[in-house]
């Protein structure tokens, strides 16, 4: 997961002229553009309340606004502890999300100034959730009410998960990347659920 962030995710994003994530335990930034701009960062707000989930994107938004510049540099050597476990995991993945949505409402007004790919590519973290999940409820209400299988529903979620997954065991040069599959039944009934709930308690 956090090999096709940045290889994949943030890497397209550079090439593109901005990384719109900076990962926290991954990020340097220069002193002196991170002290303009740290009166902001600390006093953040969303809906009138403080905000500290999310920091790392907050702060790679606030760069971006005030004109600097965000780049992927692939040779870094960055390391970050992860969740071991699903409770921690699911509360990362609620952190991750909230900001993700805040972020992106925040961000609307940088992206006429930025590379239409980028644009197109933050609908696409923000719709390709709401697909995933307009489709799996429309699978399980067929499955439900005439009792008869979505067999294309679940073909396509299929084909486009090995296409992803071959794509970066290929680039990676590590089959065991295959295995990063069995993450769509995860995203699927772990992650679609949390991210609704986040949506729902933006302001928590």
């Amino acid at each position: 997961e956090y090999w096709l962030a940045c290889n994949e995710e943030r890497a397209a994003q550079a090439r593109f002229g901005a990384v719109m994530c900076c990962c926290g335990p991954c990020a340097m930034y220069r002193r002196s553009a991170l002290l303009l701009l740290l009166d902001q960062y600390e006093t953040q707000t969303f809906r009138g309340k403080p905000s500290d989930f999310g920091e790392d994107r907050h702060l790679t938004i606030l760069m971006l606004k005030a004109g600097f510049q965000t780049e992927y540099v692939p040779d870094a050597i960055a390391a970050t502890v992860v969740p071991d476990r699903l409770g921690p995991y699911l509360r990362q993945q609620l952190r991750w999300a909230r900001s993700t949505f805040r972020d992106t409402w925040l961000g609307l007004r940088l992206l006429p100034g930025l590379d239409r790919y980028l644009t197109l590519d933050v609908i696409g973290q923000n719709l390709g959730p709401l697909l995933l999940a307009l489709s799996s409820i429309t699978a399980l209400a067929q499955l439900a009410f005439t009792a008869t299988v979505p067999w294309w529903t679940g073909l396509m979620i299929a084909l486009m998960t090995m296409v992803r997954c071959s794509v970066a065991a290929f680039r990676a040069r590590q089959l065991r990347f295959l295995g990063f599959s069995l993450h769509t039944l995860i995203n699927i009934f772990l992650l679609l659920p949390v991210k609704a709930y986040a949506l729902c308690t933006l302001s928590n």
